[in-house]
C-alpha cells in the first residue's frame, strides 16, 4: 500500500524538468509557449474509409490518418481478421499475423501463376545472395526442400491408393 505522506521531493530526478534552467533541451529549445497549447489542439478531419481497416481493439476506432494497403482477403485475410480480435499483448495476436504473412505469400504465388505470370522465386528469396555469401546453407535448405517435398507427394500418392 502506497504511503500518501509520502515526500517525492525526495526521489532523485523528481520534478527535474519544473526549472527551465536544469531542463535538458533548455539551450537548443526556443520556447513560443505552445507547449501548453497542444492539449487543447481540434482533431484533424478523419480520412475516408474505403475499404476495410484492421486495428487494435486497444483504439476505439481507427487513427485520422491510415494507410491504404490491399484489404484482407483469402486465408490470410480471415487469419488476419481473427488476430485483430485478440489484444496486442497475446501471441496470438503476433503469431496470427505473422502466419499470415506466410499465407498470404504463397496466396501470392498462387495469384501470379493463376494470371500467367511465373515469378522468379530465386531472385525475390534473395537467393543469389545467398548462393554468394551463405552457399552451404542455401544448399542444405534447398535439400531439405526437396526431401520434404517429396516425402509428401508420395505419402499422397500412396493414401491415394
Amino acid at each position: 500500500m502506497q504511503d500518501i505522506n509520502f515526500d517525492y521531493k525526495t526521489i532523485p530526478g523528481w520534478n527535474m524538468d519544473a526549472d527551465p534552467e536544469n531542463e535538458p533541451t533548455y539551450p537548443m529549445k526556443k520556447y513560443t509557449g505552445d507547449d501548453h497549447k497542444r492539449l487543447n489542439y481540434e482533431r484533424p478531419a478523419l480520412q475516408p474509409v474505403h475499404e476495410e481497416i484492421l486495428h487494435s481493439i486497444e483504439r476505439p476506432n481507427i487513427t485520422a490518418v491510415f494507410g491504404t494497403p490491399n484489404p484482407p482477403s483469402g486465408l490470410s485475410g480471415i487469419i488476419r481478421r481473427a488476430a485483430f480480435k485478440l489484444s496486442e499483448g497475446d501471441y496470438g495476436h503476433w503469431l496470427n499475423l505473422i502466419l499470415a504473412d506466410r499465407i498470404n505469400m504463397v496466396e501470392g504465388i498462387i495469384d501470379d501463376l493463376r494470371h500467367g505470370h511465373i515469378p522468379n522465386i530465386f531472385a525475390e528469396r534473395g537467393m543469389k545472395a545467398d548462393w554468394k555469401y551463405n552457399r552451404k546453407e542455401l544448399i542444405r535448405n534447398t535439400i531439405i526442400a526437396a526431401a520434404v517435398t517429396t516425402a509428401l507427394i508420395v505419402y499422397f500418392k500412396k493414401k491415394r491408393k
